[in-house]
């Protein structure tokens, strides 16, 4: 187990004691032969790295929020909610050549630890930023920067989704900066008594063009867009699935058929 060391940091005893009793305060570094996981508590895996393979997508919510490529498979704006340990940053700063992507995160002990993941450094199209995700939204949309393509929300406290997110203008921001094509994808995970409120937030920003999936590992991913998801998978879509397969080695034709059969919401 690791920490990010500071100042006024307990000795290694005392540390391993509040792990154990899930008293730490700052996210911590645990580490097997083969992986490197990011934790806020003990039951909690945040973020989880392959060390032979830095920039694998290992959860299975990750690889399924990839999916935005199958509507949108050229984006060339994105942005994210919640670092982590970067798996999304990394996959897409990778195998999205021709993405800007901005990563906000408000936590600065997760940033400081972005080495410990090798997230790439800050250059002329990736950047990382310390700041609340729906505040920055509304700035950029101040700042009259252009439209987004795709908008990934991966972002939490210890017990579930970031209370700042429905407490802001952030649905209906999202909603209003994406372009037509763009999608807003967002992971759902912790207490569920947080996913109502998000849900019909989303539901008012984008209408009856959401569609929530199930992962493998329980969590829920929503995809919220300008255009209805698709309900049918037609001859393009299902070439478009293979071609993606085939680069990225995910299981695209896969995510079709869940995003097709995954629950439409309508909120009243």
């Amino acid at each position: 187990m690791r920490v990010l060391r500071r100042p006024d940091s307990p000795h290694r005893a005392e540390l391993h004691r509040r792990v154990g009793c899930d008293e730490m305060k700052q996210p911590y570094i645990f580490e097997t032969a083969t992986e490197r996981r990011l934790h806020f508590t003990w039951d909690c895996t945040q973020s989880v790295m392959n060390l032979g393979d830095p920039n694998a997508l290992i959860t299975p919510y990750t690889r399924k929020m990839m999916a935005f490529l199958l509507l949108n498979p050229a984006p060339r704006r994105i942005l994210m909610l919640g670092l982590g340990g970067g798996s999304l940053a990394k996959f897409c700063y990778t195998c999205l050549p021709e993405a800007d992507i901005t990563v906000v995160e408000i936590n600065e002990d997760v940033i400081a630890l972005r080495d410990e993941f090798c997230i790439p450094k800050d250059d002329e199209r990736f950047r990382v930023v310390h700041a609340d995700g729906g505040a920055y939204l509304d700035h950029r949309m101040d700042e009259g920067q252009g439209p987004l393509d795709v908008i990934l929300v991966d972002a939490f406290d210890p017990d579930g989704i970031a209370r700042s997110l429905p407490a802001s203008r952030f649905y209906t921001r999202a909603a209003e900066c994406l372009t037509d094509a763009g999608m807003l994808v967002m992971n759902f995970w912790g207490e569920r008594d947080r996913y109502g409120e998000n849900l019909n937030r989303a539901g008012r920003a984008f209408g009856t063009h959401l569609r929530l999936v199930p992962t493998a590992n329980g969590n829920l991913v929503l995809f919220a867009s300008r255009q209805p998801a698709p309900s049918s998978i037609d001859e393009e879509l299902e070439s478009r699935s293979r071609r993606l397969q085939q680069k990225l080695s995910l299981d695209f034709p896969l995510y079709l058929r869940r995003m097709c059969q995954g629950h439409s919401l309508r909120v009243e």
